[in-house]
């Protein structure tokens, strides 16, 4: 007769690592409890099956109902770094979903987020700022952060961290100065920005740009951008191999030109060609930034005469099988042929 004989190895699909999840409802209460746990291997293995749930928008809902949120404030704090980089990780899931967004709002985790922005671990940072680039999605969100005063320290460290963050930081700032840019402008983004744009690194080129569109929209940004000569590289951009970067930089040349030191400065630096060509481009955005651009140089004369033979140019353009580009390439035939 055979003998019976007990396994040495663990049972199929069983991760070690991870807190065995309680049965239904129960399921998420216990793994509150354990994330309050002194045991340090029992937070962590809580806080590993809280990322595999936290992807489901209705196991967000109900962890946040139940004060999971205060339980993961709390391991912010904690001095195991694998506690803390598991627990920006669950936060940055969390801000995937709608509820989670609102969630943050509600219980002040941005500010909680805020303390681990100089944390030792990369991956800690990476996590927290994915979850605020996810949070300034929502005007809210964006909000939330302007409101946070995190705008100046959210600046300073575009200076410092490696590229990968960055471009997080970037995609938060460009969102976050569309709701507000007064404590950016206070904070030199634009030098900061103008430093960016000069990467070799053209995500970073086109995420620079796009924020510059932000920025540039109050006035103060406009005359910020034409007094640290920002317009000439903008110009050059506008030849960039990528077509996003060509794309933004049209777009914040758009707003920088509203100011006739901003035209000039862009005439001077002869962008009416470029622009010119980035009329044929594949993307809809970049034509039609390229002929608001036009458009705003053609406000003052030298601009308009030199447009004046690409009407034709225009007039095809009324015809683009976007209604935008179509509206804004009859305004800039009105303002190319206006006689005074």
């Amino acid at each position: 007769m055979a003998d019976a004989k007990i396994s040495m190895y663990l049972p199929p699909n069983v991760n070690p690592t991870q807190a065995a999840i309680a049965y239904g409802c129960r399921a998420l209460p216990k793994l509150n409890e354990e994330l309050q746990s002194d045991d340090l291997l029992t937070r962590q293995k809580a806080l590993m099956a809280l990322c595999d749930l936290m992807h489901d928008p209705e196991h967000v809902y109900t962890a946040i109902s139940i004060g999971c949120l205060e339980s993961l404030k709390a391991l912010l704090k904690d001095t195991n770094d694998l506690v803390r980089i598991k627990t920006t990780e669950v936060l940055c899931i969390m801000a995937t979903h709608n509820v989670g967004r609102e969630g943050f709002l509600e219980h002040n985790v941005i500010q909680a987020l805020s303390f681990l922005m100089s944390d030792a671990q990369p991956a800690c940072r990476e996590n927290l700022y994915t979850a605020f680039k996810h949070l300034a999605q929502l005007p809210a969100g964006a909000l939330g952060i302007v409101n946070s005063g995190l705008i100046p320290s959210l600046v300073w460290k575009l200076q410092r961290e490696e590229e990968e963050i960055q471009v997080l930081l970037l995609d938060t700032l460009a969102a976050c100065l569309t709701e507000d840019a007064t404590e950016a402008l206070a904070s030199r983004a634009v030098p900061f920005l103008k430093e960016k744009l000069l990467s070799t690194n053209c995500n970073i080129r086109s995420k620079a740009a796009r924020t510059l569109i932000a920025v540039s929209v109050p006035p103060e940004g406009k005359i910020q951008v034409w007094q640290h000569d920002v317009i000439p590289i903008l110009v050059h951009l506008l030849k960039d191999r990528d077509e996003e970067v060509q794309a933004n930089a049209a777009g914040a040349l758009m707003n920088a030109t509203v100011t006739t030191e901003g035209k000039y400065a862009a005439l001077d630096a002869e962008a009416t060609r470029p622009l010119l060509q980035l009329l044929t481009s594949s993307l809809s955005k970049a034509r039609l930034n390229a002929i608001k651009a036009l458009t705003m140089l053609a406000e003052a004369p030298e601009g308009r005469k030199l447009l004046q033979p690409h009407v034709a140019t225009f007039r095809a353009l009324e015809e683009d099988f976007s209604p935008a580009v179509q509206r804004a390439a009859q305004i800039a035939i009105r303002v190319i042929e206006w006689k005074p």
